[in-house]
């Protein structure tokens, strides 16, 4: 079997400066493995930082590396295996051996295992399917759809041999003060979910897993916990924006936390942010929101300027940011509304947004969940 073909949309501007489709179909960087099923599909590729917003070309298609272009970074799906009779037999734990930006100890067998291995990198993982399992030095972690790791430069085991997975990687360069080390800088403490979080009607608690290397050569659990920011709206009953990870520097600070940063919806220009956005149906609140509130929003998020609103737009939480957003639809269907289409979309594809006027739209009965990884771009 080849590779599980993934939808990707990519946005960008028509002649007139309206957003519109640029490509929408399966995303062709498809590299498969000598194991059948078993590889990656890259779905961006940037070379520099702040990334481009414009340009004709595929980024997608591009030339890439692991764990990204210097200077750079890439989106990707990685399609691991479960444990069959043909899986070969993991290889045995060894002293640490450098391939540049790159570790390992050995310990896999690149078929339902990876190798025990460290990157000279910041990664949001999202899983997209399957299960599983992430082993540290300190702890062993079961991973399901929608759950979302934070790896600080740490080192870790990848295991798919339950059920096979595909799991979303959005990797980018990061700092190592002390050389290959790569260990924690700062005292920055962990954040936790207060004891009286409560969560709109509707909306799941999202599970955030951040791992570093608190010292040289072993990697530790920093949280395991649901996200300890939560944003709401009061307009939409049962919207809920739950911040992950904030990056206020390229390349990215190896750091236990950093959601006491201001950024919400707008990175910093050589930064990133990642937030999951839970969207109710329109119809909980279609007709009972305007200017004012709309206003409301943006401004609560620090991004008063984000918002286009006006009475002919074709949404009333149309906004345009300068960022090169990765958008990963986790549950249910939406429509993505651009100046000059609307574009529905569901659990498991993939939307790269490029600085262009959009708004979602949950025209369902149920929710609707968006993994939204914000670069600040140029």
């Amino acid at each position: 079997m080849a590779l599980t073909p993934i939808r990707r949309v990519v946005t960008g501007n028509d002649e007139r400066g309206r957003s519109k489709v640029i490509w929408d179909g399966p995303s062709p960087g498809t590299h498969e493995t000598n194991f059948e099923g078993r590889g990656h599909t890259d779905f961006w590729v940037w070379r520099e930082t702040p990334p481009p917003l414009d340009g004709t070309a595929d980024a997608g298609t591009w030339d890439d590396e692991f764990p990204g272009p210097v200077g750079g970074g890439h989106l990707r799906v990685v399609h691991w295996l479960a444990k069959t009779g043909e899986s070969p037999p993991n290889e045995p734990y060894k002293a640490p051996e450098s391939h540049g930006r790159t570790w390992d100890r050995g310990g896999g067998n690149h078929y339902n295992r990876s190798y025990m291995h460290k990157t000279k990198s910041v990664d949001y993982g999202i899983m997209i399917s399957g299960e599983r399992v992430m082993e540290l030095d300190d702890c062993k972690l079961t991973l399901k759809p929608g759950d979302i790791v934070i790896d600080v430069g740490a080192w870790h085991l990848w295991d798919s041999s339950k059920t096979g997975c595909m799991m979303a990687f959005d990797m980018f360069d990061a700092e190592f003060v002390d050389g290959p080390a790569g260990t924690a800088q700062g005292k920055d403490k962990p954040m936790r979910p207060p004891a009286d979080l409560k969560l709109p009607p509707g909306v799941k608690p999202q599970r955030r897993i951040v791992a570093i290397d608190r010292e040289a050569g072993k990697s530790s659990l920093v949280g395991d916990t649901a996200s300890p920011d939560v944003r709401t709206d009061p307009a939409r009953p049962g919207f809920a924006l739950q911040r992950m990870w904030v990056v206020d520097g390229f390349p990215a600070k190896i750091v236990y936390e950093t959601l006491h940063l201001p950024n919400v919806l707008e990175p910093r220009a050589n930064g990133s942010v990642l937030n999951v956005v839970t969207f109710p149906p329109d119809a909980a609140w279609k007709g009972k929101v305007g200017a004012a509130e709309v206003a409301a929003w943006f401004k609560s998020v620090g991004s008063p300027d984000a918002s286009t609103y006006s009475v002919q737009a074709p949404h009333p939480y149309m906004q345009k940011t300068r960022t090169l957003d990765f958008c990963i639809v986790l549950e249910g269907e939406i429509v993505l509304v651009l100046d000059t289409q609307e574009v529905p979309v569901k659990a498991g594809e993939i939307i790269v947004q490029r600085g262009t006027n959009h708004a979602w739209s949950n025209r369902s009965s149920k929710p609707a969940v968006v993994a939204i990884a914000s670069h600040g771009a140029k």
